[in-house]
């Protein structure tokens, strides 16, 4: 007679077993396409979106009307003083579109999940075939969509910027695929947000200080942190002897200016090459440091002063001498400039590690949505509807 040992029980398991599953990471292109297509509808449906964008172009028309009345006053309508300026009008308006982009792509995001579980519509989509990860990169691609929108409505300003002259070619093309990128990652933010969320305002609310987080905070943080890598080392100084020199009644030194002499001190050096990282994730500094800068005839821009200095950051003060007695002629100033731009040219770009920055909160936002996602619910958030 045999012996038949029966199959443990699915029931028979512990409680915590019974109720721990494995994530639903099903992705389907028609499942997205089908999220994006209903969300684009709701959108266009909405007369609050075209408010948005007849505002967006207001406003930009007006600032960029503002830059050109300031250019021509400042040239007196000269052609070759317009070139002069022209890094400055472009670095000012890419400037303008990237901030307004930042200020208006979390509102297009930051309410898409809770709104949807809100108003009861999110349930009857989850019950489906669709998948969460479905649902949660068609919201994203949605609400993308809209801010490359607004990103094309805006263009017209920056190549008006951009035939004002001075400015590589390369530069009209980083701006605008990095502003791009940076608007996906704010959306995605904004819809991680949403789903972790149950009420609007507080969605909102936290996107909003998420982005001003990752733009301002970080280099907040980097100029708190300077007196920590503050440094005592004796540095060698180039100046004029002004203590030695004799002066007249009227202030000027006697028998022209006094002599550049040289002399070690003990000075404070800042080697920020330690902490130059926390700079990286900012939106405008990926943007500044992956532009091209304009030739040193035609100046620079708010971008290139933010890219330099970035790029000087990570240099670190490394120069064993400080020398306060350059030439003040134009050729000394550009063999100058183009030494200092060769130096920083050989130093490490920072706009890649700041955009894997900003790519990876924006992956751990999506991550996030697609959890909350998934059903069946283990807990609801008080006050929260399924349908």
């Amino acid at each position: 007679m045999s012996t038949t040992t029966a199959a443990p029980r699915d029931d028979a398991a512990p409680p915590a077993a019974r109720r721990r599953r494995r994530p639903d990471l099903r992705l389907s292109g028609h499942g997205v396409a089908t999220v994006l297509r209903l969300e684009l509808r709701q959108r266009v449906r909405s007369t609050r979106w075209l408010v948005a964008l007849g505002v967006w172009v207001a406003v930009l028309l007006l600032v960029t009307v503002l830059i050109g009345y300031a250019l021509s006053t400042l040239t007196d309508g000269d052609a070759g003083g317009a070139d002069g300026v022209g890094p400055v009008v472009f670095d000012a308006v890419v400037t303008l579109v990237l901030t307004m982009g930042l200020l208006v792509s979390p509102a297009l995001a930051a309410t898409s999940i809770n709104g949807d579980r809100s108003a009861g519509t999110l349930a009857p989509m989850q019950v489906t075939l669709l998948s969460p990860l479905d649902i949660a990169l068609g919201k994203l691609l949605a609400a993308w969509t809209a801010s490359l929108v607004l990103l094309a409505a805006a263009t017209p300003f920056v190549l008006w910027a951009f035939t004002r002259g001075g400015v590589p070619g390369t530069a009209l093309v980083s701006t605008l695929a990095l502003t791009a990128v940076t608007l996906l990652v704010v959306c995605a933010i904004g819809l991680g947000w949403s789903a972790v969320s149950s009420r609007l305002a507080s969605s909102v609310v936290l996107t909003y200080v998420s982005v001003a987080a990752i733009c301002f905070l970080s280099p907040l943080v980097f100029a708190l942190s300077i007196p920590l890598v503050l440094t005592e080392e004796r540095v060698t100084v180039r100046e004029q002897d002004f203590a030695n020199a004799e002066f007249d009644e009227a202030g000027e030194p006697i028998g022209g200016e006094p002599p550049c002499v040289t002399r070690e001190q003990r000075l404070d050096v800042a080697h920020t090459e330690r902490t130059w990282w926390l700079l990286a994730p900012s939106p405008y500094v990926v943007v500044a440091d992956a532009t091209p800068r304009a030739p040193i005839a035609a100046g620079g821009g708010p971008l290139s002063v933010v890219g330099d200095g970035v790029r000087a950051a990570r240099q670190g003060e490394t120069d064993a001498m400080r020398d306060y007695c350059s030439g003040f002629s134009e050729e000394e100033f550009i063999a100058e400039e183009q030494e200092r731009r060769d130096a920083l040219d050989r130093v490490g770009a920072v706009w890649p590690w700041g955009l894997a920055a900003d790519l990876l909160v924006g992956a751990v936002a999506v991550a996030a949505t697609v959890r909350r996602l998934q059903v069946p619910y283990a807990a609801l958030p008080r006050g929260s509807r399924v349908a």
